[in-house]
């Protein structure tokens, strides 16, 4: 993927959170293996989007399951779409990202949008502080 080559490396000092939040998820909901998260721009996004969702334009997350090598998947995140979503909400950046982080999460999962996904992003969301 071309796109993905723009993306940011995360795992610095800031993130170890969201790292923390990912292993807790997958030990939880009994997935071993890795999950790559990266923080890309809409442009990055969109590309992304439009060649595995057909759908020309940005979105806040996607998640793509690879089940290889040890791999559960990787999750690409928007910083300017969750930067919009996040004033939209009501809601801090950081919150923004948790909730993201924890969606796509579940999606590697095997979790599609319903209510189960949803009882088990509320019960994730209270995992850490914000």
């Amino acid at each position: 993927m071309k796109s993905w080559n723009k993306s940011l490396l995360v795992w610095g000092q800031k993130l170890k959170l969201y790292k923390k939040l990912i292993k807790e998820i997958l030990r939880n909901e009994k997935v071993n293996g890795i999950i790559n998260l990266r923080f890309i721009d809409d442009e990055a996004m969109r590309q992304l989007n439009k060649q595995f969702r057909g759908k020309d334009k940005s979105t806040d997350v996607l998640s793509f399951n690879m089940n290889e090598d040890g791999i559960v998947g990787d999750i690409a995140i928007s910083r300017e779409t969750t930067r919009r979503n996040a004033k939209r909400f009501g809601v801090t950046y950081k919150q923004e990202i948790k909730r993201l982080v924890i969606h796509g999460t579940l999606h590697l999962c095997g979790y599609d949008h319903g209510s189960k996904m949803r009882g088990r992003e509320k019960v994730y969301q209270k995992i850490g502080s914000d």
